[in-house]
């Protein structure tokens, strides 16, 4: 699963890696939890996904069918492999995908205890795009909230030392299609869906702070031992 991730890279880096409209100033998050808002990517319809807009969204999807959002379920992660067989997910697959910006996401490590945080960032340091999915819930008052979740895909190797799950993250040419709901199906959307490229990845050791969604600065990034990467280690 992916329950803490990072966007710490400068705001006009990501516009230009994202190719989205608007210009908006956002500070570094070095921490970013559930119910969060998050940044999200998403096109415009019948753009074949290259008209793209940047949208602020509850980290927590919300499907329609939701009576009461204090009591639903918290869905911040949801598994490719099902996602064409959840109720839950179905319509936004359809047509709701949306890209997570990021540049690093956390992971600890399953075994012992206490379990070690580790950052899981890109070798060159560059952004990363999740496959998300978004819903725009309606409330009985009619009140509405943007919400969205990242999806996650079976391990690459690297990972598999901390966790056997890991965030979908999508080829950068991929991101047209992943957002065109117009022109590729759900089906074809979800082959879209694999574990990164092993030598893509880095894994960092860093300190216990990160377990408080609280602390949010770059010192939780702190490397507490030699990077590991693919063949090393």
């Amino acid at each position: 699963m992916c329950g803490r991730y990072a966007i710490t890279l400068p705001p006009e880096a990501v516009r230009a890696f994202f190719g989205f409209a608007e210009t908006p100033n956002f500070p570094p998050r070095f921490n970013i939890a559930p119910t969060q808002p998050i940044p999200v990517v998403f096109a415009e319809p019948r753009s074949a996904g290259r008209r793209r807009h940047f949208q602020l969204m509850r980290w927590g999807f919300l499907p329609g069918f939701a009576k009461d959002p204090q009591t639903f379920p918290l869905l911040v992660n949801a598994r490719a492999e099902t996602l064409a067989m959840r109720p839950s997910f179905r319509a936004a697959l359809t047509r709701r995908r949306c890209l997570i910006i990021a540049d690093g996401f956390y992971q600890w490590r399953q075994g012992g205890a206490p379990k070690r945080p580790y950052l899981v960032r890109p070798v060159d340091r560059g952004l990363m795009g999740f496959a998300g999915l978004y819903e725009t819930y309606c409330d009985p008052t009619g009140g509405e909230i943007d919400t969205a979740l990242i999806i996650t895909t079976a391990a690459n190797a690297l990972m598999s030392r901390l966790h056997g799950r890991m965030p979908a993250i999508l080829e950068r040419e991929d991101f047209a299609a992943w957002l065109d709901v117009d022109g590729v199906d759900a089906d074809a959307a979800v082959r879209l869906l694999r574990p990164a490229p092993d030598s893509k990845l880095e894994l960092i050791e860093i300190g216990p702070a990160v377990n408080r969604a609280a602390y949010d600065d770059e010192s939780l990034q702190r490397a507490v031992g030699e990077p590991i990467r693919a063949g090393v280690g």
